[in-house]
């Protein structure tokens, strides 16, 4: 008999795997969202736990093609991936968490309203705490693979779970500036499973692991490739090219430029409807191609002198022929 809802079933075989026998509290939504409902993820699983840590395991349904293949990647399945959540739980604590299904929601009506999806590495700022009405730290996310249940493939294509990971302002400020991976490995050493637990201090408060934060992003840079600047755009001057942003962005491009192109990586630039590649390079280039990103070569001495011409007015960049910074007073 074939089933109608393959790719379903092919999460539940994989939980199975993980908790054989074990009957998870699951909600599934009233009104499918392929049907107009408003919630992309048509069910919520919470998996109990006792070990290494009493925590809530949440994984959610949705986000792959569960019924029918309907995408034209065969190697993927809907967007190539499933919510996960791990959240810490008294040992009395017998109600699943319906705060984090919430929070799952939300990330799923993201990914299908903008069309950005998440995979490990990414991080997101929560602009708050990422539990309403509650007192604590963590206030973004960081993605990562679940360290239980990797990926598998299914009728439809393969499927990564993708655990989502509680940030402190300060931790989120670290894998913005250093590396999401590797501040994910610090939290691991203190949670193997990457369980979010809104109770907890930073990291950060640690002298060890600010240290190797720190020395990290001294040797390898930032991992932010792409910045989003409020009001940047740019304009051609017969031979000359004037980037314009406005002061009140200038601050975070002057860090994201120090923390990038010093180690040979490049930053992306996107304003509306604009976008500037920065490209470390021997000799200074203008090129645009196909896609229209402009993209501006970069040699040492202008790469070094950027940050400081990221202040307000009109400057030239030494090593950079005919190339302008202008930075607009806030209004």
């Amino acid at each position: 008999m074939t089933s109608d809802s393959p790719g379903w079933d092919a999460i539940d075989a994989r939980l199975e795997q993980l908790y054989p026998g074990v009957e998870p509290r699951h909600y599934g939504t009233l009104h499918r969202f392929a049907l107009g409902g408003p919630d992309p993820l048509d069910g919520i699983s919470f998996y109990p736990r006792a070990e290494p840590q009493p925590h809530w395991h949440i994984v959610g349904y949705g986000m792959s093609e569960l019924y029918r293949k309907e995408s034209e990647d065969l190697d993927e399945s809907g967007w190539g991936f499933e919510f996960t959540f791990r959240v810490a739980r008294g040992a009395e604590d017998t109600e699943p968490p319906i705060w984090a299904a919430n929070l799952l929601q939300n990330l799923a009506r993201y990914v299908f309203s903008s069309g950005n999806w998440f995979e490990p590495g990414h991080h997101m700022d929560a602009n708050g705490p990422i539990r309403q009405d509650y007192d604590t730290a963590v206030t973004a996310l960081a993605f990562a693979e679940d360290p239980e249940l990797g990926a598998i493939d299914t009728p439809h294509g393969r499927v990564q779970f993708l655990q989502v990971v509680g940030l402190t302002a300060d931790e989120y400020a670290a894998a913005r500036q250093w590396d999401t991976a590797g501040l994910v490995a610090l939290l691991a050493e203190r949670s193997p499973l990457l369980v979010t637990d809104l109770d907890r201090p930073p990291i950060t408060d640690d002298p060890a692991a600010r240290a190797a934060i720190e020395a990290g992003r001294a040797r390898d840079g930032s991992s932010l490739g792409w910045l989003m600047v409020a009001g940047f755009d740019w304009v051609a001057e017969g031979d000359a090219i004037r980037l314009r942003l406005e002061e009140i962005t200038a601050g975070s491009l002057a860090e994201a430029v120090r923390a990038r192109l010093p180690y040979g990586r490049d930053l992306l630039l996107e304003g509306p409807g604009t976008r500037v590649l920065l490209r470390p390079a021997q000799e200074f280039a203008a090129h645009r191609p196909d896609d229209g990103t402009l993209e501006l070569r970069l040699p040492p001495q202008a790469v070094a002198a950027l940050p400081a011409a990221l202040t307000a007015g009109t400057h030239p960049l030494p090593g950079a022929t005919n190339l302008l910074i202008e930075v607009r007073p806030g209004r």
